[in-house]
């Protein structure tokens, strides 16, 4: 069995080989959706590579600021902090050349292989795309006393991502990649009214899109995000993550998710930076056959991070040695 058909077989829990790590996947994006900008050669290069010190605006004029080396930037210009400033704002758009060719760009470097996903993406989706145009305070508050407004930003951030989405559909994408961190560590960081009044209604108009056209939907929440799960199966998702173990009830989730939903991550970052590598170990096989059993997990920790390399071996080779189906 081939990894990409292993991979679908974990999706819908339908008797996999064994358990992965990621599903085998070529990425491809827009200019801007890792906080590109147009005006120099510095500011073309995503906030991930560029110098500790340097600010520069997105395509969406939000402003960054590099603070510390291998992380992303930090927001710290929002272009439409009060309402009275959406008049003058000019949203970028999708069909752009300067924004959309990357796309095609990409799937003329890869060329078509079966042996992986064409995977699009849609980095902070809606709700962290909107509080980096408005401020994270701000949003809040303005769903209370500005909801209008507040309606009004989401639903341009998701026109945006509509945009997105037909040159990925064009392009023969058949994973998409999405995200917004709607929890803390220990509860859902906006009111379920919140999420259920202004981000649903959203969401449901990219991800029933991309339903309609079979597209295997990846979703990334950070936080305590169990109060949420119900809405993750309801709008489609697919695969969620990273799942973290120190945020959520594991068990919880699983239940909650066993033959609905595939998961990916769950193995705790601190454990695998940490160790012993007996520790590593251990926590696989205890994760694996918790959260594995029927199919549906993706088994990675669920943060990444510059882990020390003798660390990394002792999970990949404790994946192997305990995640082949029938896991016992």
């Amino acid at each position: 069995m081939t990894d990409k058909e292993n991979a679908r077989r974990i999706i819908s829990f339908d008797n996999p080989e064994r358990v992965m790590s990621w599903p085998p996947c070529r990425y491809i994006s827009y200019h801007g959706a890792n906080h590109q900008g147009f005006d120099d050669p510095v500011t073309m290069t995503d906030g991930h590579t560029r110098p500790v010190g340097t600010s520069w605006r997105d395509i969406f004029q939000t402003g960054w600021m590099k603070e510390q080396a291998d992380v992303m930037g930090m927001p710290r210009f929002h272009p439409i902090s009060r309402p009275d400033m959406l008049k003058d704002y000019t949203w970028p758009d999708p069909d752009d050349p300067r924004i959309c060719e990357k796309i095609y760009n990409k799937v003329a470097e890869f060329g078509r292989s079966p042996d992986y996903f064409l995977a699009g993406s849609h980095r902070e989706t809606l709700w962290e795309k909107a509080y980096m145009l408005v401020g994270m305070e701000n949003m809040m508050t303005y769903f209370y006393t500005e909801p209008g407004f507040a309606r009004e930003i989401l639903h341009r951030v998701m026109d945006f991502q509509l945009g997105i989405a037909r040159h990925h559909l064009n392009a023969g994408i058949e994973l998409v990649n999405m995200g917004d961190d709607l929890g803390t560590q220990r509860g859902l960081l906006l009111s379920p009214g919140i999420i259920e009044d202004f981000l649903l209604p959203e969401y449901r108009r990219l991800f029933s899109l991309y339903k309609e056209n079979h597209v295997i939907i990846w979703f990334h929440s950070c936080g305590h995000i169990e109060a949420a799960i119900r809405y993750f199966i309801d709008l489609g998702v697919d695969i969620l993550n990273p799942v973290q173990a120190n945020a959520n009830d594991l068990k919880t989730v699983r239940e909650l998710t066993d033959g609905k939903m595939a998961l990916h991550g769950a193995i705790p970052t601190a454990v695998i930076m940490d160790g012993p590598v007996d520790r590593i170990e251990r926590t696989v096989r205890d994760t694996l056959r918790l959260m594995g059993k029927n199919g549906g997990y993706f088994c990675a920790a669920d943060q990444c991070m510059p882990f020390p390399e003798a660390h990394s071996r002792a999970f990949e080779d404790a994946l192997e040695k305990y995640g082949k189906y029938p896991i016992l």
